[in-house]
């Protein structure tokens, strides 16, 4: 296996190499390039399986490289490796397929971590293309798969051969329409988990009713997993009154719901993918609130959009909740959320997967900060598709409860690692005392060093010491005072200079107050007790 490492800065890029186990990881062979455009040349030229980049880099950005990766070589497993802690960019990183996103400077842990979950999904994805392969080769005898690539490519505009669409009985005509069928999680297990077999009951049943009227053809879109794509090319007045046929025979025979949605009409092959797409905007503004016992959905039931709602709009609310710690304040601002939706009735389910995508990204970015493996959903609508019933209903209110329960085990995790986090950062204010303990170290000074607040500070010290910050300071320049005292040829004036005292009456009170001696006292006794 190739890794390919992209970033115009040389010594990340040395770092990356050099902290990787990659021949633990099987990684025989290390490219390195500056920017996207010198990477794509090594792309093409070596296709490595595994894909560092950086984000903001000069001629071609790491943005533009995933999207060309993406559309070009989308096999390759792309890791983003930036120095920003931004939702834009982890936006961009999922939008495009990213395995995982890892900031700068890289953890050691963290990176072969994420190496081995992607040398591991590759494989597992390698494994999945050979036998589709394979299933190809074997093109004659599993007619049922021959028909979807070549209608799934039809659709994809990609030039077919007459003859061969002839042959699944597509036709040509003056008009078409597309219908998209959804076959979720849901529905593959009324089928013991066989997805071949759910597909195959199905489109048995769409074709039989669409060959009686020779007016159309459905099969499995494989350009998108959990479809059927229906095409009309006749009868297209009746088009509403085929699918509500379809739609209770299904329910009839094989007691599940499957949701439906209508695209425009277009007058030529060319242009099923415009149907395609406004049938797939259909589908993603139907109501999941809506409990209507037939699920077929098309434009002109005026389907209303509305405002976007972004879970980033509430990060500072999640921000205070993780502090707190208290799922309370999640499930209040959870049902915040959903008032806005319930009050209007209508939550789209493109909205809901929206809110979903946003979900597992601020769920990475939180267990992110807290070292917590967590590993990107790439497809949210298999998180939705759980929660739909036998009839194709929504159960919003036992999702929102499987939030809850996944927030409640984040805050779980989250407070034993806090407190871990906490102590240490105790010890590690201690260290910056001692240190520092011949000036005036302030408290604000430490709250802006550590990032914590003066409060927070101040009760964590006193719970690890006993004592207080100020307290402590003076005990370690007292410590160091008397040893400094024992040495008889420095001056006393010289020793509270020493120990961060510009006015050495005031370190001999200080020292007397804290010793019950003067300094030239404590040296005295020093010196008797070394002469015994």
């Amino acid at each position: 296996m190739r890794a390919l490492i992209v970033d115009d800065e040389q010594h990340v890029r040395e770092g990356i190499r050099l902290l990787g186990e990659w021949e633990q990881h099987q990684i025989t062979q290390l490219l390195e390039a500056e920017n996207g455009e010198e990477a794509i040349h090594l792309i093409e030229l070596y296709k490595p399986e595994i894909i560092f980049t950086d984000m903001k880099m000069p001629q071609m950005d790491g943005i533009s490289l995933l999207e060309w990766i993406k559309s070009n070589h989308p096999s390759s497993k792309t890791i983003v490796v930036t120095g920003y802690d931004d939702y834009h960019y982890m936006r961009k990183a999922i939008h495009f397929g990213s395995a995982d996103y890892i900031l700068k400077p890289v953890d050691p842990e963290i990176l072969n971590h994420t190496i081995s979950n992607a040398v591991a999904e590759w494989k597992k994805e390698q494994a999945e293309r050979q036998r589709d392969n394979s299933s190809y080769q074997l093109i004659n005898e599993m007619k049922p798969l021959y028909r979807d690539r070549k209608l799934t490519q039809l659709m994809n505009n990609q030039k077919v051969n007459q003859s061969t669409v002839e042959e699944f009985g597509f036709h040509l005509s003056q008009r078409y329409q597309v219908a998209i069928i959804r076959v979720d999680l849901h529905i593959i297990q009324v089928f013991q988990g066989d997805r071949d077999l759910a597909y195959f009951s199905i489109l048995n049943v769409m074709n039989e009713i669409l060959q009686k009227k020779q007016c159309g053809v459905a099969f499995r879109y494989l350009s998108n997993k959990g479809e059927i794509v229906l095409i009309m090319w006749d009868h297209l007045s009746e088009f509403i009154h085929i699918l509500q046929t379809i739609h209770h025979t299904i329910k009839r025979t094989m007691e599940v719901t499957c949701l439906m949605a209508v695209g425009t009409v277009v007058d030529s092959p060319d242009k099923l993918m415009n149907s395609y797409e406004h049938a797939k905007q259909v589908m993603l503004s139907t109501n999941v609130f809506d409990r209507k016992a037939e699920k077929i959905y098309e434009e002109n039931e005026k389907l209303a959009v509305g405002h976007v709602l972004h879970l980033v709009d509430y990060s500072t609310q999640i921000e205070d909740a993780i502090q707190f710690g208290d799922i309370q304040l999640f499930s209040t601002i959870i049902e915040q959320i959903m008032m806005t939706f319930r009050e209007v009735n209508y939550l789209a389910l493109g909205q809901l997967l929206h809110v979903e995508k946003e979900y597992q990204l601020m769920s990475f970015h939180a267990y992110k900060n807290y070292r917590t493996p967590f590993k990107l959903r790439e497809q949210n609508e298999k998180v939705i598709e759980l929660f739909y019933d036998d009839l194709g209903q929504f159960q919003i209110d036992r999702y929102i409860e499987q939030k809850k329960r996944e927030i409640a085990l984040f805050l779980k995790i989250t407070k034993r690692e806090t407190k871990k986090k906490n102590r240490d950062v105790i010890y590690e204010i201690e260290q910056f005392l001692q240190q520092n303990f011949v000036r005036d170290v302030k408290l604000q000074e430490i709250s802006d060093r550590f990032y914590l607040s003066r409060e927070y500070i101040s009760r964590r010290f006193k719970q690890q010491f006993n004592e207080n910050i100020s307290d402590y300071l003076v005990k370690i320049r007292m410590q160091k005072a008397k040893h400094l005292l024992q040495n008889e040829q420095l001056k006393v004036y010289e020793v509270a200079n020493m120990t961060g005292y510009q006015d050495d009456k005031y370190f001999r009170k200080v020292f007397k107050k804290i010793e019950g001696i003067t300094p030239n006292e404590y040296r005295s006794s020093y010196l008797k007790s070394r002469s015994h």
